[in-house]
């Protein structure tokens, strides 16, 4: 064997995440890995260890193997994190799946991975029997946590009691392109898409969170947001954390008053959430004072940051303000750091280091080659593509038809619309399937709710296209007030003499509501404002 063969083996074999986080159990053992406030439990590298390999001894127990999948509905918990290392250590595949999902979508996830095992807090024991009912596919281990199992289901610490602590050993010898976690995202259709990572995404999504926020070993982080989701579990979740000989602080639902006391108290040093949950930081943080000196920065994602957030943010909370943008295949992508804000405030950013980011032109029939760029002018709009070789499988996990949609010559085509400018900065508009079409004319939400935003009474809208039968579609603005006192009288003269919104762009119908739905990343859920506008326009809700 010659020595470049060597090197390949060698690392091959050993550059795993896995490997990794046992490097930190040998040279940081007595080091604490994992906080859990609310019991006060602590856990350092080498208990945690331990109790991973109980977990990992006994689903072995049970004939879990390489390729085999371990599905978890789960809250962030000391359970989602033995969950998400155990099976790396035997060449199976981690799968946490959203909590909030119904039951039918839950079957839909489990016919889709066929997992041996599921694991399941108590609290959505009755989504999970459903669930089991709906599916033709029954897992052959059900383990339930935090309460009673129900009959044919096994507690999850009896289960885990069955297990040595002893390293487990794998049946095959493992590898850097072993998938080792499945990740599901949401989309247009009703087929769960499952984005299959390998251990060496796992390890160069961590090194390129650990780059940028930077990141070192003995860091704490805490994430706001559920850890189910790619931005909660590699940015500034046990992914990176765990890799680089960090300690996770564990907050199983956010709450503002507990970020800001577990802050003070655990001198956490990164918090990850959406700016949904910045600005409720932002209030209780104005009113207690909590020290919040520990913090090397907050990291936002999910969500554009506005400039005006964005300085609150820094004024109130912190002036080390990161902002990611990305996707579930894809991770994080583009970044602004604290010297791009609040000036690009609005952007995305640029590229990440390793990462190659690009507005493309949109064509009706066909991809944008990558070279097909829009021009740099902060006007022209064009869709979003990424290269992102080191943090993306490439691919839908069994799905050749959807993957031949979203993939093309190296490139994840985002269907998010953007432009950007002569520094490579990108601004998404809108989505291309949120776009309007009124009388031929294409109309970009973004545009019309960022003006609707700037009225001083206004806290957030949210622009639909309402089908007609003249026009094709009509613009709808839900806006969300400040003030009680706000009509739509006012919002319509201030739309109508405002002097960067067309004519046909302005909304022809208005409703001032209470609160706009959001999922549990922060993302504005426009295809369920799109199904309220239809039901309020039959019922004559909307106003002129």
């Amino acid at each position: 064997m010659d020595r470049k063969e060597i090197f390949k083996n060698n690392f091959e074999s050993s550059f795993t995440w896995i490997e990794g986080f046992m490097r930190n159990v040998r040279r940081y053992g007595d080091q604490t890995a994992l906080s859990c406030p609310p019991g006060g439990l602590k856990y350092s590298y080498r208990e945690l260890n331990s109790e991973v390999n109980r977990l990992a001894c006994a689903l072995q127990d049970k004939g879990v193997r390489k390729g085999d999948v371990v599905m978890y509905m789960l809250h962030n918990s000391v359970q989602f994190v033995l969950c998400y290392i155990a099976p790396q250590k035997l060449g199976a595949v981690n799968c946490p799946v959203n909590y909030y999902l119904s039951a039918g979508e839950l079957a839909l996830n489990i016919e889709d991975s066929r997992p041996k095992v599921f694991v399941y807090e108590s609290n959505f024991a009755d989504t999970v029997e459903a669930a089991l009912r709906l599916s033709s596919f029954r897992p052959e281990v059900i383990l339930a946590t935090g309460g009673s199992a129900p009959e044919g289901h096994t507690d999850f610490n009896d289960f885990l009691s069955r297990g040595s602590d002893r390293e487990p050993v794998p049946d095959e010898q493992l590898n850097i392109y072993d998938e080792c976690t499945r990740l599901y995202t949401s989309g247009t259709t009703s087929r769960p898409k499952g984005v299959p990572l390998y251990s060496i995404n796992e390890v160069l999504s961590a090194h390129d969170v650990i780059m940028h926020f930077p990141m070192t070993h003995g860091d704490k982080t805490m994430n706001m947001t559920p850890w189910f989701h790619r931005g909660g579990l590699h940015s500034g979740g046990p992914c990176p954390t765990l890799y680089v000989g960090g300690e996770v602080v564990v907050m199983r639902e956010f709450n503002a008053g507990l970020t800001l006391q577990y802050t003070q108290d655990y001198g956490i040093n990164f918090l990850i959430g959406v700016p949904a949950v910045l600005n409720l930081l932002c209030r209780v943080q104005e009113q207690n004072g909590a020290d919040l000196s520990s913090l090397k920065g907050i990291v936002t994602m999910g969500a554009p940051l506005d400039k005006e957030s964005c300085i609150r943010f820094m004024q109130v909370l912190t002036p080390k303000i990161f902002n990611g943008y990305g996707t579930t295949e894809t991770f994080w992508n583009t970044f602004l750091r604290p010297a791009d804000l609040p000036e690009h405030a609005g952007s995305c950013g640029r590229a990440c280091t390793d990462d190659d980011v690009r507005v493309v032109k949109v064509h009706p029939d066909r991809f944008a080659e990558p070279d097909e760029t829009v021009k740099k002018d902060n006007a022209e709009i064009g869709e979003v593509i990424i290269a992102s070789p080191a943090k993306s499988g490439m691919h839908y996990m069994g799905n050749d038809e959807l993957t031949g949609q979203r993939f093309h010559n190296g490139f994840f085509y985002t269907g998010d619309l953007a432009v950007w400018d002569k520094d490579s900065y990108v601004t998404i508009v809108t989505r291309k399937d949120d776009m309007i079409v009124s009388s031929g004319e294409n109309i970009y939400p973004a545009q019309v709710e960022n003006v609707l935003m700037e009225h001083p009474d206004v806290a957030e809208a949210c622009v639909v296209g309402l089908p007609d039968k003249l026009r094709d579609q009509v613009t709808v603005a839900y806006v969300v007030s400040k003030n009680s006192s706000l009509t739509v009288k006012d919002l319509v003269h201030f739309v109508n003499n405002h002097q960067m919104l067309a004519a046909y762009k302005r909304p022809k119908f208005y409703r001032i509501c209470d609160s706009l739905p959001h999922t549990p990343t922060g993302k504005l859920q426009r295809a369920v404002v799109r199904e309220q506008a239809l039901q309020d326009f039959a019922m004559g809700l909307l106003h002129r």
